[in-house]
């Protein structure tokens, strides 16, 4: 294998797990050590720059940095980096005088369609540059579908005011009960450049026996959820039936919970382990006394005098093709049918653009979604770019955010004359951890510590009021003893082979056996003669060039604890401690070469 060329800003991002799985590359450790510290404020400013919503997403992100984890390869807990991320947000001081000044408008103007995290981080990027934004949005207040189908027993009003109070400080434009119902006609006021952050508004149908007939009963999952929200909706029957799997359902079921709902249970066609749904949310609804019933499809909703009484199922289970592909058949069990006063429908949603003329120059694809380049965001039109749920089907905020960052650096270089297809490189600073032969500018010592269990409401008390967070979040102690399970990722070992006296100490203490010297050799056979199995091959192994003997050290990225202990050992210094941060590039005053007047 050629020698690892460490100085390629990805590498040791990769080797940074949980960020690399972050959407938006959030610096997790950095964050964790600065909790550790005490400095809350600060954990919260860098979460800010990345995500945006760090007390919204400290409740409600889908975490896909915590399978990512280095602590869920070598125990069965991952960090528990959203909750941490919550810790910022709940012990951070007044920030408001650390967040950027509304700049002097610079005459480019940007209309923004819908008020979600997508367009507000489009917002929160450009508003400081000087770009007049404009957010048209048919909801009274800001945040989308954080704010209408996230119920406030997950996330309180009082955390989305804040944080999208941060975005339109910035000088943002904020059109309340404004809805867009012409592109065409948005285009024609003349705006430079036109973000599309609509979200997924329409919930999937369910058009089986008996729908229209009892249709005074059966319920959208996400209109329902919006309904209960603005307070237009405060009560439900005493027994309900939820049809879906994801995390809409898991919403769905526990909000109806608090509405009256005695006898509520979950329905689904696929196994408990193939729903969508994240699994601390199933936990969540489990929990609280809510059955979830699999592999049942619905084959009829019941009704007596146009009011609904039940629904039929139809039992199926689960068979596999030789190349692995499931499909569900029936199972030759009788149909179960249950009784029910109202049934909520979350199996799904889909976008709408009926406000999108034919004429605009968007083009669609077979699946009536735009078609948009997945790097810049933009649309076959060369001045609107879509984002979050509207542009590529229904994710977590976390890839809203994400798509706003990239969407935004599109149109700053768009409107700077630049090629948006050019993105910038990420930042990248590394520093020696070194503080004298056996000690750090970091807390190295790795805490055998199980994961620490978020306290929640009593049960009875939290299924009282709809609007009473039943998560409480982690205490100073108890967020103090979660940051020192972080496993200090960022900070990376590396190795100078000129220095090596190849005397193997390094490898005689790593406590995974994670160092092997021995002859080079292609991957898979270099890989078959490390010291411990390589058990993830997606993860790299860090190669030197040839040392003094002809053999390389090879490192395994997969299970290093960054302990230091090979710094410490080693008596030439051929390995040190480094950190690396790295910032991902976001529209800004760097980013581009030529700026041109606005007309």
């Amino acid at each position: 294998m050629r020698a690892t060329d460490i100085s390629a800003p990805d590498y040791f991002h990769k080797v940074v797990d949980c960020q690399w799985a972050c959407p938006a590359h959030t610096p997790v450790p950095e964050y964790i050590r600065l909790i550790a510290e005490g400095r809350y404020s600060d954990a919260y400013m860098i979460n800010w720059k990345s995500n945006v919503f760090p007390g919204i997403l400290g409740r409600t992100c889908d975490r896909p940095c915590e399978p990512a984890c280095r602590r869920g390869r070598v125990e069965e807990s991952p960090v528990a980096i959203c909750r941490l991320k919550r810790v910022a947000a709940d012990f951070k001081d007044d920030v408001q005088q650390r967040m950027p000044r509304p700049a002097p408008k610079n005459g480019w103007r940007i209309a923004l369609v819908g008020g979600g995290p997508a367009s507000l981080t489009v917002a929160r990027d450009l508003a400081p540059l000087g770009y007049h934004c404009t957010v048209f949005d048919a909801d009274p207040k800001p945040g989308g579908m954080m704010r209408s189908q996230i119920p406030k027993f997950r996330l309180p009003d009082s955390v989305i005011d804040e944080e999208t109070g941060y975005v339109l400080s910035l000088g943002v434009d904020y059109k309340a009960g404004h809805r867009i119902d012409s592109l065409k006609k948005l285009l024609a006021e003349n705006y430079d450049a036109v973000f599309i952050g609509s979200g997924a508004p329409r919930g999937r149908e369910l058009n089986i026996p008996g729908r229209k007939e009892a249709a005074a009963n059966i319920h959208l999952g996400i209109d329902w959820l919006s309904a209960v929200s603005f307070g237009h909706t405060d009560k439900i029957g005493k027994r309900v039936i939820v049809l879906g799997g994801g995390n809409t359902a898991m919403d769905c079921c526990r909000t109806a919970r608090r509405l009256g709902g005695e006898d509520v249970k979950v329905i689904v066609r696929s196994g408990f382990e193939e729903m969508k749904a994240s699994p601390w949310e199933k936990e969540d609804a489990l929990h609280e006394d809510i059955p979830i019933l699999n592999y049942l499809v619905p084959i009829a909703f019941h009704h007596a005098a146009g009011k609904l009484t039940g629904m039929t199922f139809q039992k199926v289970k689960a068979e596999y093709d030789a190349n692995g592909g499931r499909s569900l058949v029936p199972s030759g069990e009788p149909d179960e049918t249950y009784p029910c006063d109202d049934v909520l429908v979350a199996v799904g949603q889909e976008n709408a653009f009926p406000w999108i003329e034919a004429d605009c120059g968007i083009e669609f694809d077979k699946r009536h979604m735009p078609v948009v380049d997945p790097t810049t965001f933009a649309s076959t039109n060369p001045k609107v770019f879509f984002g979050g749920d509207a542009s590529f089907g229904p994710k977590n905020i976390i890839w809203a955010v994400a798509q706003g960052h990239e969407a935004a650096l599109s149109i700053h270089r768009l409107l700077s004359g630049e090629d948006i297809t050019e993105r910038p490189l990420p930042e990248v600073h590394i520093s020696s951890q070194k503080m004298g032969i056996h000690e750090w500018s970091y807390d190295n010592d790795i805490s055998s510590e199980k994961r620490f269990k978020v306290p929640h409401r009593d049960k009875v008390v939290a299924l009282k009021d709809i609007r009473t967070e039943v998560e409480l979040g982690y205490d100073v102690k108890l967020a103090l003893g979660e940051a020192h399970r972080c496993l200090n990722c960022d900070v990376q070992t590396v190795f100078s082979n000129t220095l090596c006296i190849e005397c193997d100490a390094c490898a005689d203490i790593c406590p995974m056996d994670c160092i092997t010297f021995t002859d080079n050799g292609e991957e898979a056979d270099l890989r078959s003669r490390l010291r411990a199995p390589s058990l993830h091959p997606d993860q790299d192994l860090y190669v030197s060039s040839d040392l003094k003997t002809g053999r390389v050290m090879v490192k395994d990225e997969d299970v290093c604890l960054h302990c230091g202990l090979c710094a410490e050992r080693c008596p030439t210094g051929a390995w040190d401690m480094q950190k690396y941060f790295i910032e991902t590039t976001h529209a800004g005053n760097a980013c581009p070469s030529k700026r041109r007047s606005a007309a």
